[in-house]
């Protein structure tokens, strides 16, 4: 398996952006697809965006779509998510996690985890 870190939460306005950074070890990076995935407060873990292994390719959440940029560098072994126009929804932990397959836009589709990142987005 990979070992994933991820980094860049906080608190921020509404309106306002972040960048959350992955750092992964462990297995050879660029063998796996990339996703990131959030749990709100009562809430079950919910899909946000994927990146391909490559990076040629990528999927987003509807409710994410247009505001953020998923983003991912095999040299450094590093996924990256740009948010930008923050809402007070996207308020949750958010967790980079790794797949050997691609097209399985849910928690099931995924083999690893990091230990994820607080946002707080104040309206």
């Amino acid at each position: 398996q990979v070992q994933m870190v991820e980094s860049g939460g906080g608190l921020v306005q509404a309106g306002g952006s972040l960048r959350l950074s992955c750092a992964a070890s462990g297995r050879t990076f660029s063998n796996y697809a990339m996703g990131w995935f959030r749990e709100a407060p009562g809430k079950e873990r919910e899909f946000v965006a994927a990146i391909r292994r490559s990076g040629d390719r990528t999927y987003y959440a509807d409710s994410v779509k247009g505001r953020f940029t998923i983003s991912r560098d095999n040299a450094k072994s590093t996924v990256s998510l740009q948010m930008n126009s923050l809402k007070a929804e996207d308020t949750a932990v958010y967790y980079c996690a790794a797949s050997t397959r691609w097209g399985i836009f849910a928690p099931a589709g995924y083999d690893s985890w990091g230990q994820g990142t607080q946002v707080t987005v104040s309206s």
